[in-house]
């Protein structure tokens, strides 16, 4: 199966890209980027023959099979709708869009073709989170009652000098590294625990040093009545990662983001385990979309209809909805 990529930065230099030219039966043969000295660099490093500059050429492409959308969130509706429309399956980077709005309506396009559409929430597929939900699925820590987040960084160089940064940008990612980051915790919520049906949140930009929001909290409820909160802050003094599944018979404690051991203390079980990701991080995630393709598994842990879900929690919790 035939790849390509529409842009090449920096997400596709290690977490993802290796990880389609690494998995057998899949070929990453074009790559496009406005920026062509930066393309022809990219291609010549990773041994990739086609270049293009415009994306509609890459799309129309008659060898390229499927589309990998590696761009920032605000073009990916433009890309998804004219990759669904040449009727080709297509991995879009998260978070789907900016926007539950936009999300849907990309849904609805690959949907209505009957096309597969997947999106980049690699931690579904990454190990040491199966272990996480084989402890929850084997009711280790009993009935589920609640989950809790909390994710905080200081501000960084690039933030305190405004220098311009597109994921702090209002009009790409309106809630910032919230949209960047929290989405992967959220996605990663709902694969645990089953789907959200209601969330509220406050979200607001307390350092004033760029124009996305830097701080949201948040509540809301998965639909067998499991309670959840989270916190994401990111102007304070330490970098911070833990979350936390309380349950009637004890807790299972991880980092979304940090390489740390995975915890369970229960009356059952009591066990810690540390768990190596993959170099390419998106290793996992990859192979299941070529399984997926190859017919070895009914469905990919990270599709269009997931993402949108998460979209809408976002959303949700932005007030947006």
């Amino acid at each position: 199966m035939n790849w390509g990529f529409i842009g090449c930065g920096s997400v596709t230099e290690i977490k993802s890209g290796p990880a389609y030219q690494n998995t057998k039966g899949f070929n990453v043969i074009a790559v496009m980027r406005r920026d062509e000295q930066k393309l022809n660099d990219y291609a010549k490093r990773h041994n990739i023959n086609k270049v293009y500059t415009n994306a509609d050429h890459l799309i129309n492409d008659s060898s390229i099979d499927a589309i990998y959308i590696a761009t920032p969130p605000d073009t990916h509706k433009t890309y998804a709708l004219k990759v669904a429309k040449a009727g080709k399956p297509c991995c879009i980077e998260k978070p789907l869009s900016p926007s539950y709005t936009e999300s849907l309506e990309i849904q609805k396009a690959f949907l209505e073709k009957n096309i597969p559409l997947f999106v980049a929430y690699y931690r579904r597929s990454l190990p040491r989170f199966l272990k996480v939900k084989e402890w929850i699925d084997n009711n280790y820590i009993g009935k589920i009652r609640h989950i809790n987040a909390h994710l905080s960084k200081p501000a960084s160089e690039i933030d305190t000098s405004k220098q311009y940064n597109w994921r702090t940008d209002s009009n790409i990612a309106p809630a910032g590294y919230f949209d960047d980051l929290a989405s992967h915790g959220l996605d990663l919520f709902t694969f645990f625990l089953g789907d959200i049906t209601e969330a509220k949140g406050i979200s607001l930009n307390q350092q004033n040093l760029y124009s996305a929001k830097d701080a949201v909290t948040a509540s809301w409820c998965h639909k067998n009545e499991i309670t959840g909160s989270g916190t994401w802050n990111f102007g304070c003094n330490n970098h911070l990662d833990k979350v936390t599944i309380y349950g009637s018979k004890g807790t299972i404690k991880f980092s979304v983001f940090h390489e740390k051991p995975i915890v369970i203390n229960s009356e059952e079980k009591n066990e810690e385990i540390f768990i190596t990701n993959p170099k390419h991080i998106q290793q996992f995630h990859v192979e299941n979309m070529r399984d997926y393709f190859q017919g070895l598994i009914k469905s990919h842990p990270s599709s269009g209809e997931t993402a949108l879900h998460t979209s809408w929690v976002m959303s949700k919790i932005l007030g947006e909805i």
